[in-house]
């Protein structure tokens, strides 16, 4: 039954940007790195919301809001941006399912809106409708939001971790849940981060990939279906520089810039031409010359920036998620319909975010709770532009989420 309810829920992603995976001062996810789903079947299924940050280090939102997520002091759903509470000076921000986050310039993380079994990282479980501090946390360089834990990137090259714990997604070797951060254990050097459904991903210096958490259809790529609750190597990859976490799975950007993706692929979400679930990585078919990664919630897809700045994705395409102008879904990559001069990509519960060189921000996919920041709740199966954003210079995005930063 959990394995069925998990199915069900849709995942978040985290941030994508340029080409180093997850770390920098800069959201955390794909490409650079990436990082929600709801806990009550009566919620919404897409929970879907968005994030932008300005040049003055703020932060706006958008979309559903019955937990406080958005971070404006409400619990008022919004169809177009507004600003997050009291944040200043932030430099990445990350969100999953309906809890966001942000890091700060000086390397502390803040975090808003659910909070169930801790995920807010403040010592309770009070869901908060703007910005509290993540206990205990200094130096960090990046975040990544699993879908009821939280991640941090420490400048040593450690990782922290919150939240929930039910299958080890935390990685300090318990299935403890925890109101405030633990370490992961035994990872050093670690330079990208990202989180999956109940799962935890990092690259280290080496170019190697490590996982932990829940394994159930083989996501965390070490070649069985058993729960870790320490970090085990991903199975044959080398050569890493960033890495995604999905609902259901992981994919790898790859010096060389081709993708690798595992885990389930019921819908082609590993875009390897088959609905073979892959208990260790697998190359995605026809890409070259790839700079950035992300992962997508609901059933699940992925999403691939090129250096020529096309984007392309591939899966599940119920909602137009794959921006192609259709429903279908595809078991290897389709070009996103009207997108050229792309320079960041990511990826939400049910569709995608683009940003352009001239600074704006385009959007696909469901649409129902005004995720896609347009001031319609109209599902789009093309890109549209998101209200009221200009002059962005980076996006991030999670399951139902965008973000972008001035």
């Amino acid at each position: 039954m959990r394995r069925q309810r998990k199915r069900a829920r849709a995942w978040v992603a985290t941030v994508v940007l340029g080409v180093a995976a997850g770390l920098m001062v800069l959201p955390t996810v794909a490409t650079a790195s990436p990082n929600g789903t709801t806990d009550a079947s009566d919620r919404p299924t897409p929970a879907d919301l968005g994030y932008a940050g300005s040049r003055t280090g703020t932060v706006q939102a958008w979309g559903y809001n019955d937990s406080g997520q958005l971070g404006d002091g409400t619990t008022t759903t919004r169809l177009t941006p507004v600003p997050v509470v009291g944040l200043s000076g932030v430099t990445a921000i990350a969100g999953r399912e309906m809890s966001g986050y942000a890091l700060s310039r000086d390397g502390t993380v803040r975090a808003w809106g659910y909070n169930g079994n801790g995920r807010l990282g403040d010592g309770t479980t009070t869901d908060r409708s703007s910005p509290v501090r993540v206990v205990g946390l200094r130096h960090i360089i990046a975040i990544a939001a699993g879908y009821n834990s939280g991640y941090a990137l420490s400048r040593d090259g450690t990782i922290w971790a919150w939240g929930t714990n039910y299958n080890g997604q935390l990685g300090d070797g318990t299935t403890t849940s925890r109101l405030t951060p633990v370490q992961v254990a035994g990872l050093h050097h670690i330079i990208a981060i990202s989180a999956g459904f109940d799962s935890g991903y990092a690259v280290r210096g080496d170019g190697t990939v490590w996982a932990w958490g829940d394994n159930y259809n083989g996501r965390l790529g070490d070649g069985t279906t058993i729960d870790r609750s320490t970090p085990v190597q991903v199975v044959g990859l080398h050569g890493i520089t960033a890495v995604a976490g999905g609902i259901n799975g992981g994919y790898t950007l790859g010096r060389d810039g081709t993708v690798h993706a595992w885990g389930r692929n019921d819908a082609g979400e590993l875009g390897d031409g088959t609905t073979t679930t892959r208990l260790t990585p697998v190359q995605v078919v026809g890409l070259r010359h790839i700079t950035a990664i992300a992962i997508g919630g609901s059933a699940s897809g992925g999403y691939a920036l090129s250096r020529d700045g096309t984007v392309h994705a591939w899966g599940y395409n119920y909602s137009g998620e794959l921006g192609d102008g259709t429903t279908t879904t595809r078991l290897t990559p389709v070009q996103v319909v009207g997108l050229r001069h792309v320079t960041a990509i990511a990826s939400g519960g049910f569709g995608g975010y683009a940003l352009g060189r001239d600074g704006t921000v385009q959007a696909w996919g469901g649409n129902d709770v005004g995720q896609l920041g347009d001031g319609t709740t109209t599902k789009r199966l093309t890109p549209v532009q998101v209200v009221g954003l200009n002059h962005i210079r980076a996006i991030a995005a999670s399951y139902g989420s965008g973000y972008a930063l001035r």
